[in-house]
């Protein structure tokens, strides 16, 4: 189920986060900028397959912007990464790469935040009721799950079809940023697939490793993510929907009893803000010149 509503999500989720992650570059539509964005890719790519092997939760957001400031930054120089700072002193307005870090960094504690308060306001209304309000519950976490699966195809699938979107335009396929509809499916369908046989390590730690989840914090965790997610891709803002939920996973456990809270995954996450965006974009830099030769011996 969570599958079919990631295909959905990533179907009708619309193009505001993927104009978001296109503008964060400042390179010339042309040939060489495929090396740069390739680079970027596989750079994201392998930072993400070494922390699912480790099943930590990490940000394939975060490694993607690394991806790209690496590649970008040794290709081009740092000048043509869209930073964001003169808009933001000056206009007063996020955008470029501020805008994408804020976003990061706020969606989590919004997520946990939500859903402390809305444990509280659940248990508190719910405190008198009998073990059999567990079915509704149960019953109402499918509705919620497929919410939280399509908030998470619209924003998670945006990021990469907009790179897409740009390296049809580098190779002359494309005349305008208009993202295709196949380029959509085929986006909707590799996260279909992952989701199907992916990512069970990190499943186990959101849904086991962080708190005894009974069917009330499930429930008030995915609606609070979900709405997160879903609010930041109508805003067109990347973020991360794996800190997102265990963030609200987090917010539910602290608020019925934080000391049974396994507060080191949250000492994790905070780590991955840091380490995961220098790292990709390490990665990125170190890839991209062995796919300049190779592009120019081809």
């Amino acid at each position: 189920m969570a599958a079919v509503f990631c295909l959905l999500g990533a179907l009708l989720g619309g193009s505001a986060v993927a104009d978001t992650i296109v503008k964060i570059i400042s390179l010339p539509v042309q040939l060489s900028l495929l090396n740069v964005l390739l680079s970027a890719v596989l750079g994201a790519v392998i930072w993400n397959l070494i922390t699912w092997y480790l099943g930590l939760p990490s940000s394939s957001t975060h490694a993607l912007v690394g991806g790209v400031i690496g590649a970008v930054w040794v290709s081009s120089g740092y000048r043509h990464i869209l930073w964001g700072w003169e808009e933001l002193f000056y206009a007063h307005e996020l955008t470029g790469i501020i805008k994408v870090f804020a976003a990061l960094l706020i969606s989590p504690l919004l997520g946990f935040i939500i859903a402390y308060f809305l444990q509280k306001v659940v248990s508190l209304a719910l405190r008198s009721a009998k073990y059999t309000v567990n079915r509704w519950l149960k019953r109402l976490q499918w509705l919620m799950a497929a919410l939280l699966a399509c908030s998470h195809g619209a924003n998670d699938t945006q990021k990469i079809i907009g790179l897409i979107t740009l390296a049809l335009m580098a190779g002359d396929i494309l005349h305008q940023q208009v993202t295709p509809g196949w380029v959509r499916l085929c986006g909707g369908l590799v996260m279909f697939v992952g989701t199907l046989f992916g990512g069970w390590t990190i499943m186990k730690t959101l849904g086991q490793g962080i708190f005894d989840i009974r069917p009330i914090h499930s429930f008030n965790s995915q609606v609070s993510s979900g709405g997160a997610i879903l609010l930041a891709t109508v805003l067109g803002v990347p973020i991360s929907t794996t800190h997102v939920v265990a963030g609200s996973v987090i917010g539910v456990g602290a608020a019925d009893e934080y000391r049974m809270v396994n507060w080191s995954v949250g000492r994790e996450m905070i780590a991955a803000w840091f380490v995961t965006i220098p790292s990709s974009a390490v990665v990125a830099a170190v890839i991209y010149f062995p796919v300049f030769w190779l592009t120019r011996l081809l």
